[in-house]
């Protein structure tokens, strides 16, 4: 049960980005998914665990919680320096 809750977390959190745990689960409980403190908190612990969601204090009482967005950004410059420098590797060694 945790899993499609889980997922439900994420999906919320993905729409705005930036929320407060106060918003978050306000807006849960308006969506209809009823869960408890500790529940809320484990969903949050294993999704910041797996790297989908960063979680911060922002006062005693409240948490920031954001989605984590991957930019994979390819690189013509380091792709050449990777490539060159397997060619490098494998030219080290005496031919047989």
């Amino acid at each position: 049960m945790v899993i499609p809750i889980r997922n439900h977390v994420l999906e919320t959190i993905k729409q705005k980005e930036n929320f407060t745990d106060k918003e978050l689960q306000k807006l849960l409980v308006k969506d209809g998914t009823t869960i408890t403190e500790s529940e809320f908190n484990k969903v949050l612990l294993d999704l910041e665990i797996m790297g989908l969601i960063s979680v911060s204090w922002v006062t005693k009482d409240s948490k920031r919680i954001e989605a984590v967005t991957e930019k994979i950004e390819e690189d013509k410059y380091e792709e050449q320096i990777k490539e060159a420098e397997k060619k490098d590797y494998e030219a080290s060694f005496p031919s047989s």
